[in-house]
């Protein structure tokens, strides 16, 4: 690195915190005092007043951190293309909170989704699950992604030398302790400005981020012999099919065989497609993405479910179209360039250093660490809220200040990051950490959607399948002997779900459903479609505000047109021209669909006979 790269990266850095305390000083626009938000609300969800392509572009933002190009390059050298099934498979999810879960999150008010169960259930058993929940994502789960978002940011200091190039040689501690710096420098414009400070930050940090991507990509392609050299060269440097999307063969007419070539196992590829997407914690959206939902503009349910509808699109994009294929294509020229590598998670830093010029290192590198800041601003504020308005307020300061809260904001920012910095020792590899945040997340997802449309799921069943998912994936993470009794991580994710089912049906059935006024009220408040609320559709008069079964069809067409978006480029890139005519046909075909769908209105409320389900 050479003092042109250092003078840019400071510029970066001191031009996000200006951007973040120039954003402190943000107020909501209002002539009636008592209409303005609290700090809470203003803290958390930005006064409700978040543009859809801000909110979007912050979702974006923040699944993009400093791990995830190092954790591809990992997953393409060891799985091939068709490894990153692994995160592709939540695509479907989004694509399904898109048009089922994006209105009813923001019908529903709320500040945090954990602050649902108290509008979803009632009694101390949803005050138990509310308190539980909060901890559980604020916490182990929120400070293990932070942790190892620090552990990604150590990797990149190490292997691009960033303290050998100012004249000294650090230790070990010392890396760390850089990394925890920049996050307290995020922190203090995260805790000053709230989630205003994150998104508008993220929407700088993103497209630079992106930027930067885009850079390594071509420079490292251009040094690779170019797109033509390097698909022969990359296929034959390795044992297994890396370049097959979707690791299945067609032998003539409809018979499709497992492709044996494949970097992943039948089970596994099986997994992500058909298991881990609903069995996930965040199957109805969930944490971060939930927040942005909360937090877009709209004067009437209908303005602000078409906001929310807009941004979690633009998030698909950017995340899985526009995003996918610069980091994958770096992780094929890194394998033809870097042979002998002996941690694929660090061909991306050693690329960088290797193959670019002055000045282009500089971007990339500060690119690099806006993808940490976007991702360690938005856990910080995230794990806030729930420590802030899920536990000291709703347990312990109930009548709190402005004041009060505003301070607690600030110390809970605090606590996050201290422990989040404390995970970072304990990290070892970006890949193992990425499937331990999966492995404690998986078994709840069910469960979560179900609450929505069906009225016999009570707090009882949605805790037990909370702790049940997140005890078994930890043990299962951290326990070898345990583990083994899994072949692959598929039929692991399907141990976790099947058990974790049996668990909260078990428990859901040996305990009374929610009283009939709580189900009435959060009716009343959502107005989620489907047959799961026909009597209370009945007592209260009111239609459902979503026509389910048209959603779904959405998804469905949906689906056609982002993966077949996304795999359309993908071929053409990567000269499998027959893949990209197919993929876009389907696309074009998603597209028509989805359109004609999008032209109907929800139906109106039928009047079937009711009985009393009680």
């Amino acid at each position: 690195m050479q003092l042109i790269d250092w003078i840019i990266i400071l510029i970066y850095l001191f031009g996000t915190m200006a951007l973040g305390l120039l954003l402190s000083h943000q107020e909501t626009k209002t002539d009636d005092e008592d209409d303005k938000p609290t700090s809470i609300v203003y803290n958390f969800i930005a006064g409700r007043n978040l543009p859809w392509w801000l909110a979007g572009t912050s979702m974006a933002a923040t699944t993009f951190s400093i791990d995830t190009p190092l954790y591809i390059c990992g997953v393409v050298a060891t799985r091939g293309i068709a490894g990153n099934w692994e995160w592709w498979s939540f695509g479907i999810a989004h694509i399904v909170l898109i048009y089922v879960f994006a209105g009813l999150w923001r019908r529903s008010e709320m500040v945090t989704d954990a602050e649902l169960t108290e509008l979803r259930y009632g009694g101390r058993t949803a005050a138990i699950l509310r308190a539980t929940k909060a901890f559980l994502f604020a916490v182990p789960i929120n400070c293990i992604g932070i942790g190892y978002a620090m552990l990604a940011m150590v990797k990149v200091v190490d292997a691009l030398q960033l303290w050998q190039s100012l004249g000294f040689d650090p230790g070990e501690a010392t890396k760390l302790w850089t990394v925890i710096a920049l996050s307290v420098f995020v922190l203090i414009y995260t805790g000053v400005s709230g989630l205003w400070g994150v998104v508008v930050t993220d929407f700088f940090q993103f497209f630079l981020g992106l930027f930067g991507a885009m850079l390594v990509a071509v420079i490292a392609v251009n040094d690779a012999g170019g797109v033509r050299e390097l698909i022969p060269n990359v296929q034959q440097i390795t044992d297994f099919d890396v370049l097959s999307f979707i690791p299945i063969t067609n032998n003539g007419g409809l018979n499709f065989t497992w492709n044996d070539a494949a970097g992943i196992t039948a089970t596994t590829f099986s997994a992500y497609i058909f298991v881990q997407w609903w069995s996930f914690r965040r199957s109805d959206g969930g944490g971060e993405f939930v927040q942005r939902l909360l937090a877009v503009k709209g004067e009437t349910d209908e303005a602000a479910k078409k906001e929310a509808e807009k941004a979690t699109w633009f998030f698909n994009i950017l995340h899985y179209i526009v995003r996918t294929w610069p980091w994958i294509i770096t992780a094929l020229a890194a394998m033809v360039l870097l042979p002998n590598l002996e941690d694929a998670e660090l061909a991306y830093p050693t690329l960088m250093l290797n193959y670019l010029p002055s000045v282009v290192l500089g971007l990339v590198v500060a690119s690099l660490i806006a993808a940490f800041m976007s991702t360690i601003s938005t856990s910080i504020n995230w794990g806030a809220s729930y420590l802030t308005n899920d536990l000291y307020r709703r347990f312990f300061r109930p009548d709190a200040t402005d004041q009060e809260l505003t301070d607690a904001v600030r110390l809970a920012s605090l606590l996050v990051t201290v422990l989040g910095s404390i995970a970072a020792f304990y990290a070892t590899d970006v890949r193992t950490v990425f499937r331990l945040v999966i492995a404690i997340g998986t078994g709840p997802g069910l469960v979560l959607i179900l609450r929505w449309f069906w009225w016999r799921i009570n707090a009882a069943a949605e805790l037990s399948a909370m702790v049940t998912g997140f005890l078994i994936g930890l043990v299962t993470t951290i326990n070898p002997a345990i583990n083994n009794i899994f072949p692959d991580f598929g039929w692991r994710l399907l141990g976790i779900s099947v058990l974790t089912a049996l668990v909260w049906i078990t428990v859901m059935y040996l305990t009374p459903p929610e009283d009939e006024q709580t189900l009435l009220n959060f009716y009343e408040k959502v107005r989620p479609g489907g047959i799961g609320w026909q009597y209370q559709q009945y007592k209260s008069g009111l239609e459902p505000a979503q026509n389910l079964q048209n959603d779904l069809l959405k998804v469905v067409a949906a689906t056609l047109v982002m993966f077949g978006s996304m795999f359309a480029i993908g071929g053409f890139l990567l000269l499998q021209s027959i893949t990209g005519f197919v993929s876009l046909t389907i696309a074009i075909i998603g597209g028509f669909w989805l359109r004609k769908l999008s032209k109907k209105r929800t139906l109106p409320m039928q009047d079937p006979e009711f009985h009393d389900v009680y």
